[in-house]
C-alpha cells in the first residue's frame, strides 16, 4: 500500500523526507519521490545502503551522548520521522526521562509527528524551517521541552546538504551552537563529493534541483569547516559507518561524512589575588 496524498502536501515535486523514507524501505512516499530515488539508485545503487548507514549513525550518536556524555536533551533538525528508531525512541530506551524536540518544515512530517508523538512524554514537534534557527529555538514547543540550562545536543543528520552556500550553513551551525550551554553538542552528517563519480554527482544534483530543498554535496574539508571552532570529538569527520570506529567496512561510492563536536565551556578567567 502506498501513501495517499494529505491536504497541503506537494506531490508534484520530490520531498527529501519522503525520498529518505523510500530509501529506508518506508511507505510514506509518493510516485514522484520513488522516481527521484530510483534516478539516484540507477547511478549509485549504494544510495539505499548509504541511507541505512546514516540512520545507524544517528543511533550511535544518540546512544553515545546518553551513555557517555550525560546528555538527555536533543533538538533533531529536519528529522523526517520515519517509522522506527527515531531519536526519542533510542534515547528513552536508555533513559525514559530523555527529552526530544523535532523540527521540520515538510507537511508530511507534521502528519507523522501527530501520530508518532501523541501522548509521548518528553517530546514535541515544531513546524519550522531549520534554516531559521531563531524560529526553531524560540518556538513555544521548544521551550516547553528543552531546558537550556542543562546539556543539549543539536542533531543535523543529513540536513545541511540541503542548505546552499549562499544560505551560510556554517553560520547556521554557529547560531545553534551559540544557543547551547557548555556541555552541549552538535552532531551532523552530510553527503560528500569525496570519491563520488562526477556523473553520479550530476545525477544527484539534477534529481534534487526540482525539489523544494535542492541538494549540494561538499568535500571533507568543506564539511569539517561547518563545525567551525567547535571541539571535534575523535575520530573527527569520517564516513558515517566509521563513527566512532575508524576503518570499519569498505567505503561506499556514495557516502555521508559525519562527526560530533562539543560546545566548549567558557575559558576560565584569571583569578586576581587580593591586595595586601
Amino acid at each position: 500500500m502506498t501513501a495517499r496524498p494529505l491536504p497541503g502536501i506537494d506531490t508534484a515535486r520530490p520531498s527529501a523526507a519522503r525520498v529518505y523514507d523510500y530509501l529506508l524501505g518506508g511507505k510514506d512516499n509518493y510516485e514522484v519521490d520513488r522516481r527521484a530515488a530510483d534516478a539516484v539508485l540507477q547511478g549509485s545503487p549504494q544510495a539505499r545502503e548509504a541511507a541505512v548507514e546514516n540512520r545507524a549513525f544517528l543511533g550511535r550518536i544518540v546512544r553515545h551522548l546518553v551513555e557517555h556524555e550525560g546528555v538527555r536533551q536533543f533538538i533533531d533538525l529536519g528529522a523526517g520521522l520515519p517509522t522506527a528508531d527515531n531519536t526519542h525512541q533510542i534515547a528513552q530506551r536508555l533513559d525514559p526521562g530523555a527529552r526530544v524536540l523535532y523540527a521540520d518544515h515538510d507537511p508530511i512530517v507534521l502528519a507523522h509527528a501527530r501520530a508518532l508523538l501523541a501522548d509521548q512524554p518528553g517530546t514535541a514537534y515544531v513546524q519550522a524551517d531549520v534554516r531559521d534557527a531563531d524560529a526553531v529555538l524560540a518556538a513555544p514547543e521548544t521551550r516547553d521541552v528543552i531546558d537550556f540550562d542543562r546539556p543539549v545536543a543539536v542533531l543535523a543528520i543529513a540536513v545541511l546538504h540541503f542548505v546552499r552556500d549562499g544560505e551560510d550553513p556554517a553560520g547556521l551551525v554557529r547560531r545553534y551552537a551559540a544557543a547551547l550551554p557548555a556541555g552541549g553538542f552538535i552532531a551532523l552528517s552530510h553527503v560528500t563529493s569525496e570519491g563520488m563519480d562526477p556523473e553520479v554527482r550530476a545525477r544527484i544534483h539534477a534529481t534534487y534541483d526540482d525539489a523544494p530543498s535542492p541538494l549540494q554535496v561538499r568535500s571533507r574539508e568543506q564539511i569539517t569547516a561547518l563545525f567551525g571552532d567547535l571541539e571535534l570529538r575523535p575520530p573527527g569527520v569520517v564516513p558515517v559507518r566509521e563513527w566512532p570506529r575508524p576503518g570499519y567496512g569498505e567505503p561506499l561510492p556514495l557516502t555521508l561524512l559525519g562527526g560530533l563536536a562539543r560546545v566548549a565551556p567558557p575559558a576560565a578567567q584569571p583569578v586576581t589575588p587580593p591586595a595586601g
